[in-house]
């Protein structure tokens, strides 16, 4: 059987970071794989501030990764995502898509035409020819300037997906039990709940490991460099009472946005409680915050392993790769998503 090329892209806060997959029969096996740091402020919240920085970024992670394809499926994620549960009329793809404006239009809290949308169907209902999913509506303006940064660098964006849904096609674990994906990262954290696959809560929290380091620096008063150290260092394990508050009090705003992500689950029409979580993402490998998040909400927590569905990863063959991985959750989903 002929096998496929996928790369996915994820443009962060911090770096670009790309992930080549090749599909074939058996499954998707890692190829090749680079990442490459950005100008502070260059991108913020998904949104591009500077998209000449990003395309010359770009080309420079092509030319030193090598990747044998300049074509990319491209991951979205920013604050004003909008992802909400909706019943819409059962249509043959195309159509369902032409229509979605129409059908939604009273749903989202921005005018319809500053959206781009999109619907994932979780069921459909033949008795009253009507499908429920989630629909995902993403600021139009935001998309369209990262796409014509990527562009600008000599890429093609073969397709535009939720971030989110990258992390759970890469990281979940598909059983009886509810399950959230955190991907704390540098300016914002993603949670997804999801049961056996299905989304429950898709969620973008504007809070990253960049603010612990700026509270611990503030309350410390040293420099944001010294900050960064400390907290990679010990975290929350620090022998030091005096540091161990700091970091404890910078760690707690996170926290507390996660915690309402599972109270609205569980207070919901469903009243469905999460029973495991997956981390993910730079921000996860705070030494103590698993344990915290597990103390704190009453879960049992582990560290996501992003490669898990990947065939022959030769990890001792890609220099590099162990420090790649623990944010490569959304570059890999991406290539997994382009095989549907």
């Amino acid at each position: 059987m002929a096998t496929a090329t996928v790369i996915g892209l994820d443009i962060g806060s911090t770096c670009i970071r790309a992930v080549e997959t090749r599909r074939s029969k058996g499954g998707h096996t890692l190829t090749n794989f680079g990442q490459v740091p950005l100008v502070p402020g260059t991108v913020a919240g998904g949104v591009v501030h500077d998209d000449k920085a990003v395309t010359h970024a770009l080309r420079q992670l092509w030319t030193t990764t090598r990747f044998s394809s300049r074509e990319v499926v491209l991951g979205v994620t920013n604050p004003q995502v909008v992802v909400r549960e909706v019943t819409v009329n059962h249509l043959p793809g195309s159509q369902l898509r032409a229509s979605l404006a129409l059908q939604v239009r009273d749903a989202l809290p921005l005018p319809v035409e500053k959206c781009v949308l999109d619907f994932y169907p979780l069921e459909e209902s033949s008795a009253n020819k009507t499908v429920r999913g989630l629909l995902v509506a993403a600021p139009k303006e935001a998309v369209l300037t990262l796409v014509r940064a990527v562009e600008a660098a000599g890429l093609r964006v073969a397709g535009v997906d939720l971030a989110s849904f990258a992390l759970l096609r890469a990281t979940s674990r598909l059983d009886a039990h509810v399950e959230a994906i955190v991907d704390v990262g540098a300016r914002s954290t993603s949670v997804v709940v999801h049961a056996d696959g299905q989304p429950l809560i898709v969620r973008t929290v504007p809070r990253g490991g960049e603010e612990i380091t700026e509270a611990i620096a503030k309350q410390l008063h040293i420099a944001p460099g010294e900050a960064e150290a400390l907290k990679c260092r010990v975290g929350l394990r620090s022998a030091n009472p005096a540091q161990a508050t700091v970091v404890e009090d910078a760690i707690r705003p996170l926290i507390s946005e996660v915690r309402g992500s599972f109270s609205y689950l569980a207070s919901g029409e469903r009243q469905t409680r999460v029973h495991r979580m997956l981390l993910c993402g730079g921000g996860a490998y705070l030494p103590g915050f698993a344990e915290r998040l597990g103390t704190e909400l009453g879960v049992e927590v582990h560290l996501a392993d992003p490669m898990v569905r990947l065939r022959d990863p030769r990890r001792s063959r890609h220099n590099g790769l162990e420090q790649f991985r623990p944010s490569a959750a959304v570059s890999v989903g991406l290539t997994l998503g382009a095989a549907r």
